[in-house]
């Protein structure tokens, strides 16, 4: 079994933050970013999505969140031994976060930091 981190990484915003936090991406620091309704997210109001070196940048306007958050992505060769291994280890997964596939989970670090495992391809 291998783990590693993915491309995508989401910072969940408060409705407050959002426009701030954008502009700070693409006014201040200069990267370019292409905005995505979500009309039918249950969470997710919008995000904008920047190339973020050779990561994926997410920045998500939540319906009613009123904290911030950084969300990372995983992958695993084998999900089967991944699993048994996370659970050995105490780690209990939170799949009710949000709506993903059966195939995947959210997890949590200990200081809170939630991340997606699912199976590289």
């Amino acid at each position: 079994m291998k783990i590693k981190g993915g491309k995508n990484i989401a910072i969940k915003l408060s409705p407050s933050k959002y426009e701030e936090t954008l502009h700070f991406y693409t006014q201040v620091l200069g990267f370019s970013a292409t905005e995505i309704e979500s009309p039918d997210h249950p969470t997710v109001k919008k995000s904008a999505k920047i190339q973020f070196g050779d990561n994926t940048l997410w920045l998500d306007h939540m319906q009613a969140e009123d904290r911030t958050e950084a969300w990372f992505e995983l992958l695993t060769d084998d999900m089967s031994t991944t699993e048994s291994h996370l659970r050995q280890h105490g780690i209990v997964f939170e799949d009710d976060l949000e709506q993903i596939p059966d195939s995947m989970h959210w997890i949590r670090d200990p200081a809170g930091n939630v991340f997606i495992i699912k199976e590289s391809k």
